[in-house]
């Protein structure tokens, strides 16, 4: 294991923000992950566990106590069933399932971050979820101090919800198991109305799998999700508000909001979400709030190519982010009465 101290914490984060940990560890087998969360549990070492960095928001004064980087590799492909390492690169993981002909998560292609976090968050973009392919995840409970094996149903994944992200103290993962589908060199049904019209195909659809990543990386790099040094939309963490989910009964009043706020032929985005559950769109909420593609003056904007995303223009602090966000939460509440959460983790830091 490597061991750091002081060390800055800002570049393993996609935001490129935030201050030095007291203490940064890399390991890179899974006995060394372990073995570095049951050190921190046992001194009673406040532990932050780091990976891809691509859904972190650290504060300016930085981490105190043992920031854990993440940075094991294995990737198994047998048959339908892939096993990957927490620390495996997620977009080259997808890459490898399309390039072996497997479908079940092409349409994750570019997003970044590493394969374990993918079940914390429960990925998805694009009409696909991890959680519809994840079979199995090993992590360390460290409250029963040692390594488990929890099925997808454990998991108790929902919209970017999941056991883990319940209980974040609770688990470190290991490893990641998934079960693809061989279609014969074709995507899983599209469900997804933009990838459906980009590919000129309708919803329900399958395509070769190579079209169907190719096509979301390029949706995705016109949005500036896909990452780019050189490019300060893609200084993010892809969506920095989760699509709101209302009541049957707060949406008609949010309804009646819209309608008297943007006029009576106004429809804001509804899709279902369980009984008696409407999901609306985050973005669509920001934009007619005011909030448009470039808003700002200061070292944090939103980005010029997709609403959703908050970004560092090279020379923010993570408190010019934050202040950029509470204005954007706290210009949607008052225009629509709806408040916007994060979806990033916030580590010294809250709107």
């Amino acid at each position: 294991m490597q061991e750091l101290h002081d060390a800055p914490l800002a570049p393993l984060t996609t935001f490129r923000l935030g201050g030095p940990a007291t203490r940064l560890v890399t390991a890179t087998t899974d006995a060394e992950v372990v073995a570095a969360v049951r050190q921190a549990d046992a001194d009673g070492t406040p532990l932050l566990i780091v990976g891809g960095g691509s859904n972190l928001v650290i504060g300016d004064k930085g981490f105190e106590g043992t920031a854990l980087r993440i940075a094991t590799r294995g990737c198994e492909l047998v048959g339908t069933r892939l096993e990957l390492a927490a620390g495996e690169i997620w977009t080259d993981a997808v890459a490898r399932t399309v390039e072996a002909g497997l479908a079940g998560v092409e349409c994750l292609a570019g997003i970044p971050g590493s394969a374990g976090a993918t079940p914390i968050q429960n990925v998805g973009a694009y009409g696909q979820e991890v959680s519809t392919t994840i079979t199995e995840v090993i992590a360390y409970d460290r409250r029963a101090g040692e390594t488990v094996a929890l099925t997808n149903e454990e998991c108790a994944f929902s919209y970017r919800h999941s056991r883990f992200k319940a209980d974040p103290e609770r688990y470190v993962v290991l490893r990641v198991r998934f079960d693809l589908e061989d279609a014969g060199g074709l995507s899983a049904p599209l469900r997804y109305a933009e990838t459906a019209r980009a590919l000129g195909v309708g919803p329900g659809d399958r395509v070769p799998l190579a079209e169907a990543r190719e096509t979301v990386l390029k949706l995705r790099a016109g949005k500036g999700m896909v990452l780019d040094p050189e490019d300060h939309d893609t200084w993010s963490a892809g969506s920095f508000f989760t699509n709101p989910i209302l009541t049957d009964a707060d949406f008609a009043v949010f309804h009646a909001r819209v309608k008297e706020r943007l006029g009576d032929g106004a429809e804001p985005p509804a899709y279902p979400a369980g009984e008696g559950r409407i999901k609306t769109s985050a973005a669509w909420l920001i934009d007619k709030a005011g909030f448009t593609k470039g808003y700002g003056s200061g070292p944090a904007r939103i980005s010029t190519k997709h609403t959703l995303a908050l970004t560092n223009r090279g020379a923010a602090t993570t408190e010019d982010l934050l202040a950029l966000a509470r204005e954007v939460v706290a210009g949607v509440r008052e225009a629509f009465g709806v408040t916007l959460v994060n979806e990033p983790v916030m580590v010294g830091a809250g709107l």
